[in-house]
């Protein structure tokens, strides 16, 4: 599928870490314009990325400022980029529910279980610790409880007796980029 820049949609991705579900988003046939990535921490590998990908980025960061201010700051720049939809790919700060109200059902989450089980932001190691057999991804809009959002796909992930924590993490990563994007064609109504 050929991006058609008519029918594009425009996204701002927020992380806080690496960005490899940004760059899997970045990189896919998705009818999706990245219009600004936003980070909120100075070190994130997600910045790196973004460079390389061409893709403009800003650096919101949380301290010395109030919630208010923060939120404020990074509405201003998605009102700038015309943003449609928010993707969330490993932010680590949870939004306030004046911010979800203005993007109501328009904010994407992907989280690394299967929902509602394991919430917060332990979800791999409090699944791994728990001992289930199998756990996944979900891909969910964000509500103004913590991974409370209505469910838009999930995928499940076996933990084998002999997996390591590593190996776990690993196979939840490797679902996760394939489910999200599933997932935002749902969203997007995009046909294969």
């Amino acid at each position: 599928m050929k991006k058609d820049l008519q029918s594009m949609v425009n996204v701002a991705v927020f992380a806080s870490g690496s960005g490899s579900n940004f760059e899997n988003i970045a990189t896919s046939d998705l009818p999706l314009s990245i219009k600004v990535l936003i980070v909120d921490n100075k070190d994130a590998k997600a910045i790196e990325r973004a460079k390389r990908l061409n893709v403009p980025y800003e650096i919101v960061e949380r301290s010395g400022k109030t919630k208010e201010e923060f939120e404020a700051e990074i509405l201003n720049i998605l009102k700038d980029k015309n943003i449609e939809y928010i993707l969330l790919a490993g932010f680590m700060k949870i939004l306030s529910a004046e911010f979800i109200d203005r993007y109501d059902r328009k904010i994407i989450n992907i989280h690394p279980s299967l929902l509602p089980s394991f919430k917060g932001k332990n979800g791999i190691l409090d699944a791994y610790n728990y001992g289930v057999k199998v756990s996944g991804v979900t891909v969910h809009y964000v509500d103004s409880g913590i991974d409370t959002g209505e469910i838009i796909d999930q995928e499940p992930v076996v933990l084998r007796d002999d997996d390591t924590l590593e190996i776990f993490e690993e196979n939840i990563h490797k679902a996760e980029y394939k489910l999200y994007i599933r997932a935002l064609k749902k969203v997007l109504e995009v046909k294969e």
